[in-house]
């Protein structure tokens, strides 16, 4: 069992949910926070701006790198899309500078990626082999990953490419909004595959790649594919009310701009290959599954 892990992002949602999770069974948090420390188990940095001190990171299994300016916040104005980018390069650069520094004695690194790495790839079943796609998000994450393997000369890399999670916190936010009043339906087509994972399995796959010290880039998304369509009926009949109202592909661009086609229209059956043949067994299995645990 592992001793000590550093995790940044550890206040959003997956990195609260690792850390406690952690912390439940005697595995030791240290926090990086970007105000003075609170406690004894916090550590400051300031990611991109300063350089961090390497024995912050020393003596640990691994460093949980999380986080990142948020993707579901919209428009992507040119202001922004600069945040989104400099938030994960410029995070992972300076994590994995320090792990650089430690040499042969650095911690394992995991780092968050995206399935958004995929992009969309209609009718193609996608594995870690597969390639990138051409969105504004898919490159992105090709340029956050190699920051990342940056430390692989030291160390072990592993890159989470998560996909959305279903969660009131998470990809369910704003759905739950449209369908309380009624006004949810198809997006876009509605029947592109969208890549999902439960927090409870986002967060028990993290600790697996932990203690099964397993390396390179691995998808952290449900074992049964789901469409749009899936997702929204799924969250409807929870809500107990009706998915009929369409959003034309036209107005998701009109609204979101390129957003749209990163975030919502994206045909991506992402699969977890590498956590099913290294024995990852999910808690939930369904898309719909989720939806019921979430709410």
């Amino acid at each position: 069992m592992a001793r000590r892990i550093v995790i940044s992002g550890a206040s959003g949602l997956i990195g609260s949910a690792l850390a406690s999770s952690l912390r439940a069974d005697g595995i030791e948090v240290t926090s990086l926070v970007r105000r003075p420390p609170r406690s004894e188990d916090e550590a400051q940095w300031e990611p991109g701006e300063s350089a961090l001190d390497p024995e912050v990171l020393a003596g640990a299994d691994a460093v949980v790198a999380l986080g990142g300016a948020s993707v579901g916040r919209l428009p992507w104005t040119r202001g922004y899309r600069q945040e989104l980018i400099d938030s994960r390069l410029g995070a992972t650069r300076t994590l994995t500078t320090a792990l650089r520094a430690l040499r042969s004695d650095a911690p394992a690194l995991i780092s968050a990626s995206a399935v958004g790495y995929y992009g969309s790839a209609p009718g193609e079943v996608l594995t870690e082999d597969s390639a990138a796609g051409q969105t504004f998000l898919a490159d992105l994450t090709v340029r956050w990953e190699a920051e990342a393997r940056q430390a692989e000369d030291h160390t072990r890399v592993a890159l989470l490419r998560t996909a959305p999670v279903i969660h009131r916190r998470g990809v369910l936010k704003p759905l739950i909004q449209l369908t309380r009043f009624g006004v949810s339906g198809p997006l876009g087509r509605g029947t592109q595959i969208w890549p999902w994972i439960s927090l409870d399995d986002e967060v028990r796959a993290i600790r697996h790649i932990l203690d099964k010290k397993i390396a390179g880039p691995v998808n952290l998304t449900g074992p049964t594919p789901a469409s749009a369509n899936d997702i929204g009926r799924a969250l409807a009949a929870r809500m107990h009310r009706p998915f009929w109202v369409p959003a034309p592909a036209w107005a998701l661009r009109f609204a979101l701009g390129d957003a749209a086609d990163s975030l919502l229209l994206p045909d991506a059956d992402v699969r977890p290959l590498v956590l099913e043949r290294s024995g990852f067994r999910f808690t939930h299995t369904t898309a719909t599954e989720a939806v019921a645990a979430a709410l």
